[in-house]
């Protein structure tokens, strides 16, 4: 559309002025013979709203269950991340602490120790590629909100300080492995982690 002068910003938005203008059948700046972009906006539509129905039925199915309603307390875990827990992690039972699930998703460092010294890499990224995808992006969008907005969670205000966003997201996401464990296995709901008083 651009070669006819009609432009618009990147994303969601952009596409849907973009498909009004093609559906704007009096718009003349676009020619009306040979071009498919009737159909390509119609194909787009299709998409759409195939895509809104699957995220209807994945937050259904994360809310149908006790524990995804649970996970879903916690900052990051959206209904995608805790149905994906729910069905991976059947029996969180068979991980014997919460290091060992990070560890399964391949969120704990690698290590290179050798003679008694203990070296500590970057992750393992051994395990659950797809869930472990999943726990970083919903770290990162938790530091992107801290970032805009601010948070009262000192850790992490520390951690930003400290380190690289992609790393801090690591991080985070390690500790939010770490949390759903424990909320899987205790049964208990999410709590803000309170502050200690020296």
């Amino acid at each position: 559309m651009s070669e006819f002068g009609i432009v618009a910003p990147v994303a969601r938005i952009g596409l849907a002025r973009l498909l009004a203008i093609v559906a704007e059948k009096d718009d003349e700046r676009i020619p009306r013979d040979g071009i498919c972009l009737e159909m390509l906006g119609a194909q787009l539509t299709v998409v759409k709203e195939q895509i809104l129905e699957n995220d209807r039925l994945i937050r259904a199915s994360a809310r149908d269950t006790e524990v995804g309603q649970r996970l879903m307390e916690i900052p990051g875990v959206g209904p995608l991340l805790a149905r994906a827990f729910v069905a991976s992690v059947a029996d969180p039972q068979v991980f014997k602490t919460c290091r060992d699930l990070a560890a399964w998703i391949g969120l704990v460092p690698r290590q290179n120790s050798s003679g008694g010294k203990e070296r500590l890499g970057g992750i393992s990224r051994a395990g659950n590629q797809y869930l472990r995808q999943m726990v970083v992006v919903g770290a990162m969008a938790v530091i992107r909100h801290a970032e805009r907005r601010g948070t009262k969670r000192v850790w992490l205000i520390e951690l930003m300080k400290r380190r690289a966003t992609k790393v801090a997201a690591v991080a985070l996401a390690n500790k939010t492995a770490r949390m759903v464990w424990t909320m899987m296995t205790s049964g208990e709901h999410y709590r803000e982690p309170q502050v200690a008083h020296a």
